[in-house]
């Protein structure tokens, strides 16, 4: 603890200098690394996604089930940040068991006023705010409106018509489609359009178009676009009208929303796209959709990352026939919009310096306001458990393949049913992995590391009152580390292999994808100093970009898997690397690659939050190895950097020629 508090202390005349480093960047549209995109731009659970633009923003939201729904913001429609909870953890009705929560959601701008719908238990709701950060009110239900011979359902959308009418996409059940006219209070006017006629039953007694859900509806061109999805296996079906009207007659016959003949859709990671929102237009002339598809390649093997937030352009032809292209593996042109700084969505560092909760994290079903708190103890975030059987969890989704999540946890078990620290579950509920403080049968202090029926434990040495954690994951290998001074860590047993967490499960995973975070269970609250998503000073995939232009992955014959393709121009992102702050005393001056080549190599510059328009912090020199598997490593002074930031690797050297292939990388700070 002394020799932390010492490098704060020396640390802070150094940020003094490095201020520039540690503001947000506004990114030039025409970086390189803004020109071009690949999907997801929402990695980890985003279900049955809306889109809503206001003005030049773009908001996002939609199922979240049991996890606490966000709100997402976007200038760019590829940058995306978390802004609001609009639902309260601490509303009665939320409940708290895998697949149950909010279903549906979309937030819109109506009256002067923003509006968030959704439903709970087959029951509409709304809150309102003055802003779309809120705070929002507690919900108000929307009354079944006796005009319409079913209730309002799940999965609704809302549409806001250019004369100030709004309407309520409603789903109820496989046979029931419906669109509801809405008054300024967000209850039914008593107009209804009831397109039960949409998804009748076939000779063999099957819905023709499965279950028509999700439905959005959208205008262009003085037609009104009404899209579905079959199901969540896959397809998304769209029709249009001169009208909104109940009048099976003025209505196109349903076709496919997407491109499914695109000569690449067999290879597409990301298949079947369904539950898409409603289009929109950019004043460019270009449109856009999200939606949200599981990742259903090599065996659905991360399928339980959930249903991705992707984006995909929209077109129209001369006759006003819509289609959106297939989310195939290739680089997007970006639409022409400005980033404003907004960084990759992964999960941020939090220090909880802070008088609320960032609204990324969600809470785990409901939870009282008060088993949470950021002002009993300044700069650190009080979680307590809901019961001594029930924990109480704030949770992240769980975006990616590799990364290194850090705590510091201050806490005091009393017996092995009292654990605090970081936690990897699944959607359903029922697997965890974890990296925890307990006690054992022998009511000595220990840290475990766990998993199923996998556990390490070893005894808790340490003076310190608080104690370090670590969780990497490699794919699907995970490593515990347990450290008293977040320099010198020391690993927990072995490691664990979480295929089981990351593949298909039955129940669609409780409908969500797995979740990573911070729990406390037993009878003693704990307290957290930090959380981490990924740390500089770990081990970085360069398998795992999060966005990246020209490259691709090699796997050799010994399992070890390169970024490889690598030329002139080329680029990759690795998003959200923590370097160090006063909280976590650490500023990185050296960067460690490990790469192989078999021509002369060339040249990995390094560049924060985008490419010519962030800041270079070095240039690493890549030279032949004697072979692809042959890997060796390079190093390169950086500039001295703090923050969290998206580290961009842009590639130089001769034009034509690949020029080397990544291994991993990580950062070497002057404090280790």
């Amino acid at each position: 603890m002394t020799q932390i508090k010492s490098m704060k202390y020396k640390i802070a005349t150094i940020l003094i200098g490095l201020s520039s480093l540690l503001q947000p960047l506004t990114a030039d549209a025409q970086s390189p690394s803004f020109k071009t995109f690949m999907n997801p731009v929402i990695p980890g659970d985003h279900s049955d996604c809306t889109l809503t633009k206001v003005g030049s923003h773009f908001y996002t939201t939609g199922s979240s089930f049991n996890p606490t729904p966000v709100i997402y913001h976007s200038t760019d429609m590829i940058h995306w940040e978390a802004i609001a909870q609009p639902v309260s953890a601490d509303w009665p009705l939320y409940g708290d068991g895998a697949s149950g929560g909010c279903w549906g959601g979309q937030m819109v701008f109506y009256n002067n006023q923003y509006w968030d719908f959704f439903s709970r238990a087959n029951t509409m709701y709304f809150v309102t705010a003055d802003k779309p950060e809120g705070p929002w009110t507690m919900p108000t239900k929307v009354n079944n409106p006796t005009q319409l011979p079913y209730g309002l359902g799940y999965d609704n959308s809302i549409f806001i018509d250019d004369d100030g009418k709004w309407y309520m996409m409603v789903k109820n059940g496989q046979s029931n489609n419906g669109i509801v006219e809405l008054d300024k209070t967000g209850q039914a006017t008593g107009v209804v359009y009831d397109l039960k006629w949409l998804n009748p039953q076939n000779n063999d007694g099957q819905t023709v178009f499965s279950w028509a859900e999700g439905p959005v509806m959208w205008k262009h061109n003085g037609y009104y676009y009404y899209s579905f999805a079959r199901d969540v296996s896959g397809g998304q079906k769209v029709m249009r009208s001169k009208t909104i009207t109940a009048d099976q007659t003025a209505w196109t016959t349903p076709v496919n929303m997407f491109n499914e003949n695109d000569p690449n859709k067999s290879k597409a990671i990301f298949s079947g796209p369904n539950h898409a929102s409603a289009v929109v237009d950019l004043p460019d002339g270009t449109s856009w959709l999200l939606h949200p598809v599981w990742s259903r390649a090599n065996n659905d093997e991360w399928y339980g990352q959930g249903r991705q937030g992707l984006i995909n352009q929209v077109k129209y032809d001369a006759e006003n026939n819509v289609v959106a292209e297939y989310p195939v593996n290739m680089p997007n042109n970006a639409p022409l919009l400005p980033s404003s700084g907004i960084s990759w969505m992964v999960p941020t560092s939090d220090f909880f310096s802070t008088d609320k909760l960032h609204p990324e994290w969600s809470f785990l079903g409901y939870t009282p306001s008060s088993l949470t708190s950021l002002s009993a103890r300044p700069g650190w975030l009080r979680l307590s458990p809901k019961n001594s059987a029930k924990a109480n969890t704030v949770i992240k989704t769980d975006p990616e393949h590799n990364y290194s999540l850090i705590t510091r946890l201050d806490f005091k078990p009393d017996s092995a049913s009292d654990e605090a620290g970081l936690r990897l579950m699944n959607g359903m509920e029922t697997l965890f992995a974890k990296v925890y403080c307990t006690t054992n049968s022998k009511a000595d202090k220990v840290i475990c590391f766990s998993y199923d029926k996998t556990h390490y434990e070893v005894t808790n040495t340490s003076t310190e009152k608080a104690v370090w954690l670590k969780l990497e994951r490699t794919n699907h290998e995970l490593s515990g580390f347990y450290s008293t001074d977040g320099v010198k860590w020391i690993v927990i047993g072995e490691k664990i292999n979480v295929t089981a967490l990351d593949r298909f499960t039955r129940n669609y995973n409780g409908w969500c994808g797995n979740r990573q975070g911070l729990y406390v269970q037993g009878r003693n609250y704990a307290d957290f100093d930090l959380y981490i998503y990924r740390d500089a000073y770990s081990t970085i995939l360069a398998e795992c970009p999060a966005n990246q232009f020209g490259t691709q992955r090699t796997d050799l014959a010994d399992g070890v898997t390169l970024l490889d393709d690598i030329h002139s121009n080329d680029w990759a992102l690795y998003a959200g690397v923590e370097f160090g702050s006063k909280d976590y005393p650490k500023i990185s001056t050296k960067i460690t690659i490990s790469a192989s080549s078999i021509t002369k190599g060339g040249k990995v510059e390094v560049w924060l939050d985008s490419i010519n328009a962030g800041t270079k912090i070095a240039t690493c020199k890549i030279s032949n190895t004697g072979g692809i598997s042959r890997v060796r490593k390079f190093s390169s002074k950086t500039t001295p950097t703090t923050g969290r930031h998206d580290v961009y690797l842009k590639f130089r050297g001769s034009h034509g020629e690949k020029l080397f292939a990544l291994k991993d990388f990580n950062f070497i700070s002057s404090g280790n």
